[in-house]
C-alpha cells in the first residue's frame, strides 16, 4: 500500500528456506551530463528482452528530496507523469510504460524523499531495534529490499534499475553504493550498464573519448565495473574511438554500444539488436530466451517511418518552451498517426501571447486540428479559450485534455449560452457564473483533493467519444481537482453542449463534445495510457477526424 507514493507497510521481502532469489538485475548509470536519455536506452533494453521472451520490469531512482514529482514545475522537470495508482512521478516512468506496454505503480519510482521518507518513519515506529540509523547498513538495506520487491511483485525475469542524474552526484551516491552492495550478494545475477556522451570537435572533426575515460574511473572508484559502455554521439562511433574506450574503460570491444541520433526514438531496441546487445546481456545473465524478437515492433516502427500522410496539429499551450512538458501528449499523436499511417508535425501556439496580440491566432490557420493541454493557473487561459472560439467555429477538430475540457466548457458558457463572464473558480473566484468549480465532496481543509490516477467512465451511446471508444464503460488517469459544475449542466446542454460520459453514477462529468462537428473535450489524460501497440482510443478519433475532414 502507497500513501501519497510512500509505503506504509513494509518492504522487507522474505523468501522461503531453501529458495533462492534467481531474478536478473540490469542497472543503467549515466555520466558527465544529464539529458543523455537514459530513459530511453533503459526502454530500449527492456523492449529488446521482452521480444525475446523475457518478463521485464523497471525501477526508476531519482535523488531529489521531494517524495514525488507533483509539486515540480513543468519549466524545471518536464512533464508529471501519472500511474494507475495515482503516484505523481518522473516523466521516464511513461517512457517505460509506452515501450514495454505495462501498467507501473508507485513502487517503480523511488526518489530520495520517499526513501528517506520511509526510512524515518519505520525508526519512529522501532523499527530499527533501537540501533543508530545511518546511511550503510539501514538505507542502504532498504532500498536493495525495495528492488527486490518490485521483482517479486511483477513476477519478472529480469528487473531494470535506473538510477537517475550522473555518477558522482552527491544525491545519488547512497543508492550506487547499495546497488554495489547488491551485486556482490547476488553474483552472477547483476549486470552494469553506463551510458555516457561521446562529443565530437568542430574543431578537429575528432571524437574525444577522454570524458568517457574520466568517467568510467570515478564509478570504477565507487567499486563498479561497467559491463557495457553505451556511447550517446551525433554520429556512428569510429574504430579509434572504439578502441580507446574498450582499453582504458576496462570493457571489452564489442561492448562498446552506439547510441546515435535517430529519426524515432522507437528505432533503438533495433539499432542496438544489430550490435548484438541482446546476446551480449543474454550469455552475461545466462538468460533462456523463446521470444519471436523484433519484427512486430519494427513493422510498427514502419508507420513513423514511411508515413503515407502528413498533418499539422497545433499544440496551444503555456508551457511551450520546454517540449518536455507535453511528452505524452506528443508521443500519443506519434502513436495514433502510426497505426493510421501518418506524420504528425506540431506546431507549438504560446496561448499567453495570444492574450496580447489576438492577431496571433492566425497561427491556427495552418492547423489541420488543435490540442488544448492540462495546465494550473491563470496565466495563458484566455488565450486558450480564444483558440477554442476559433476552432469551434471554424469546425476545426480538436481535442481538450483536462484543463482543455474545462476551457472548452467556459468558452461555450460564455459564446454558445450567452453566460457572460463564466470562468473557473480557479482563475477566478468570484465569477458570477463559476461552470467549473470544485465539487461540494471534495472541499476540504486544503481547498479541495486532486482526483489521481485510474477512474472509471459511463459513455454515452450515439455520441462521438462512445464511437471513438467503442464500449460503455471505460477507464481512463486523471490529474486535476476542478470539475464542471452540474448546477449549470442543464443550462450547457440547453444550448447545445453535450454531455457524453460522466462517472459511473452520474454526478461528474468526464466527456464532453459539440455538434456538427469534431470537438471532443475530456476531465482525464488519455495521453498517459497511449502506447505505440496500442493507441489512445481519443487521439485515434482525433486524428482520423483530421484526415476524413482533409
Amino acid at each position: 500500500m502507497l500513501e501519497g507514493g510512500v509505503p506504509k507497510t513494509p518492504i522487507d521481502i522474505e523468501f522461503p528456506e531453501g529458495e533462492k532469489d534467481n531474478r536478473k538485475y540490469i542497472v543503467i548509470v549515466g555520466s558527465l551530463m544529464s539529458g543523455l536519455g537514459k530513459g530511453i536506452v533503459s526502454s530500449s533494453v527492456g523492449k529488446i528482452l521482452q521480444s525475446k521472451g523475457l518478463k521485464v520490469v523497471p525501477i526508476k531512482f531519482d535523488g531529489y528530496l521531494n517524495v514525488d514529482c507533483g509539486t515540480m514545475n513543468p519549466f524545471r522537470h518536464g512533464e508529471v507523469f501519472v500511474l494507475e495508482d495515482g503516484t505523481e512521478c518522473d516523466m521516464d516512468l511513461g517512457t517505460y510504460e509506452r515501450y514495454l506496454n505495462l501498467d507501473l505503480n508507485g513502487y517503480n519510482n523511488i526518489t530520495g524523499g520517499k526513501i528517506l521518507r520511509y526510512v524515518i518513519e519505520k525508526e519512529r515506529r522501532g523499527g530499527y531495534l533501537g540501533v543508530d540509523v545511518q546511511i550503510v547498513p539501514h538505507l542502504t538495506n532498504e532500498i536493495k529490499k525495495w528492488v527486490k520487491k518490485v521483482g517479486k511483485d511483477f513476477g519478472a525475469d529480469v528487473v531494470l534499475v535506473e538510477i537517475g542524474g550522473t555518477v558522482g552526484d552527491l544525491e545519488n551516491s547512497y543508492f550506487i553504493e547499495a546497488i554495489r552492495q547488491f551485486a556482490i550478494e547476488h553474483p552472477g545475477q547483476v549486470m552494469f550498464m553506463q551510458l555516457t556522451y561521446v562529443p565530437t570537435l568542430s574543431t578537429v572533426g575528432e571524437q574525444k573519448t577522454k570524458p568517457t575515460q574520466h568517467a568510467t574511473r570515478l564509478l570504477q572508484g565507487m567499486g563498479i565495473q561497467p559491463d557495457v559502455v553505451i556511447c550517446r554521439e551525433l554520429e556512428k562511433l569510429t574504430p579509434d574511438a572504439k578502441k580507446k574506450i574498450s582499453l582504458f574503460c576496462n570493457v571489452l570491444l564489442e561492448h562498446v554500444i552506439d547510441d546515435p541520433d535517430c529519426d524515432t526514438i522507437y528505432e533503438l531496441p533495433e539499432i542496438f539488436e544489430k550490435q548484438g546487445l541482446a546476446e551480449i546481456i543474454i550469455k552475461k545473465l545466462s538468460l533462456k530466451t523463446d521470444g519471436e524478437g523484433l519484427a512486430k515492433w519494427n513493422g510498427m516502427v514502419g508507420g513513423i517511418r514511411k508515413p503515407k500522410s502528413e498533418i499539422t496539429v497545433g499544440i496551444t499551450g503555456k508551457y511551450t518552451a520546454l517540449k518536455d512538458s507535453y511528452v505524452s501528449i506528443k508521443e500519443a499523436l506519434v502513436h495514433a498517426g502510426a497505426a493510421l499511417g501518418a506524420k504528425v508535425k506540431l506546431k507549438w501556439i504560446e496561448t499567453s501571447e495570444i492574450e496580447t496580440d489576438k492577431s496571433k491566432l492566425k497561427q491556427l490557420e495552418d492547423c489541420d486540428g488543435i490540442i488544448v493541454p492540462g495546465g494550473y493557473g491563470a496565466r495563458g487561459t484566455e488565450g486558450k479559450i480564444a483558440c477554442i472560439k476559433w476552432a469551434r467555429e471554424n469546425k476545426l477538430p480538436f481535442l481538450g485534455l483536462c484543463f482543455g475540457m474545462q476551457l472548452a466548457v467556459v468558452e461555450f458558457a460564455r459564446n454558445a449560452c450567452g453566460l457572460k463572464d463564466a470562468n473557473s473558480t480557479e482563475i477566478n473566484p468570484e465569477t458570477p457564473h463559476p461552470v467549473i468549480d470544485i465539487l461540494p465532496d471534495q472541499t476540504g481543509a486544503l481547498g479541495g483533493t486532486q482526483r489521481l490516477g485510474t477512474y472509471p467512465a459511463k459513455l454515452a451511446k450515439g455520441t462521438r467519444t462512445y464511437a471513438a471508444y467503442g464500449k460503455e464503460n471505460i477507464t481512463e488517469r486523471h490529474r486535476h481537482r476542478w470539475e464542471l459544475n452540474n448546477k449549470y449542466r442543464e443550462r450547457l446542454e440547453k444550448g447545445g453542449l453535450v454531455i457524453s460520459g460522466t462517472s459511473p453514477d452520474g454526478n461528474i462529468v468526464e466527456f464532453t463534445e459539440w455538434k456538427g462537428s469534431f470537438g471532443i473535450g475530456t476531465q482525464a489524460h488519455p495521453e498517459f495510457k497511449s502506447r505505440l501497440e496500442k493507441p489512445a482510443p481519443l487521439f485515434l478519433a482525433f486524428l482520423k477526424a483530421i484526415l476524413e475532414k482533409k
